[in-house]
């Protein structure tokens, strides 16, 4: 008779293509995950998957048993965790962690639609990740999608970075690249650290080189480099989104060709995923963002 156990160690070993990472994400050991796929290969009658040194391929029959058995499985801890969560007292809580900005704009206005406490957290991309390992965080908005043991990973949106200006600023009168990077090179930068985030992508996709860049002002919060803009301070990168809802006068963008897409993504531990708490709140950026 097969195990319910069994199909379970076999999906996470097919999405991680690995025995050991399986074990990490089920907390179980290594020998005792190799257990539990000898045993339903041996109630198979078949290998479920080629072993090489590197990882886990799939056979066909493998494919085949997983795409029966992965809807299932997700059904059954849905309505397990929904039992769970029946007996909880009414009001729950959940942990975030985003960047001040993107929670600024994005979060705080819709923070009346959660049935839940927010509990808030802001921090780089690296540092929100700890806390997600460490189960301070429930769920993170993270533009870095870092492969960790039992994190899963699902895009949000993509941010449009532009160069934006002092509304006063004189633009040089040409359609050369080799001059328009010129250009921007002399100008005064206000960089969000000084390894200049975003700016290098800009010089990397466009320009195919890297920024001869010395930022005047290193400000680790884009609304007040927006500030810092419009009160003349210099040039800097930042998403559309908050230009939309800045209002502000003092600043134009230039050179709107030259901009650059990043992914954000939402990021939780996979044996949270079904929490009810979790799933409103990504809900709730994805209708806003």
């Amino acid at each position: 008779m097969v195990d319910f156990e069994w199909y379970r160690s076999f999906c996470i070993i097919y999405k991680y293509n690995s025995v050991s990472e399986a074990a990490k994400v089920r907390m179980m050991t290594q020998p005792a995950m190799s257990q539990h796929l000898a045993s339903l290969e041996a109630e198979v009658g078949e290998a479920l998957f080629i072993r090489t040194p590197r990882k886990m391929i799939p056979t066909e029959r493998g494919k085949q048993l997983y795409s029966q058995l992965a809807p299932l499985i997700e059904s059954l801890e849905e309505a397990t965790m929904k039992f769970k969560t029946a007996s909880l007292p009414t009001l729950t809580f959940i942990k975030i962690g985003t960047a001040h900005e993107f929670y600024t704009e994005k979060i705080l206005p819709q923070l009346h639609q959660s049935n839940s406490s927010v509990i808030s957290s802001f921090g780089t991309a690296d540092q929100l990740l700890e806390l997600l390992k460490e189960d301070k965080l429930d769920l993170i908005v993270t533009s870095k999608k870092i492969p960790a043991p039992g994190i899963e990973y699902q895009k949000v949106m993509d941010e449009e970075f532009v160069i934006v200006a002092p509304a006063h600023y004189e633009l040089p009168g040409t359609d050369s690249l080799e001059h328009t990077e010129h250009w921007l090179s002399a100008q005064h930068w206000i960089s969000y650290g000084l390894d200049l985030p975003i700016i290098r992508r800009i010089w990397r996709e466009h320009f195919k080189k890297r920024p001869q860049i010395r930022p005047v002002h290193v400000i680790p919060n884009l609304h007040m480099i927006l500030k810092a803009i419009g009160d003349g301070a210099g040039l800097s990168v930042i998403p559309t989104y908050l230009l939309e809802n800045s209002g502000d006068k003092r600043t134009k963008v230039i050179f709107g060709e030259l901009k650059v897409n990043n992914e954000l993504f939402f990021a939780y531990k996979l044996k949270d995923k079904q929490l009810p708490q979790i799933h409103e709140m990504m809900t709730i950026i994805r209708d806003n963002g």
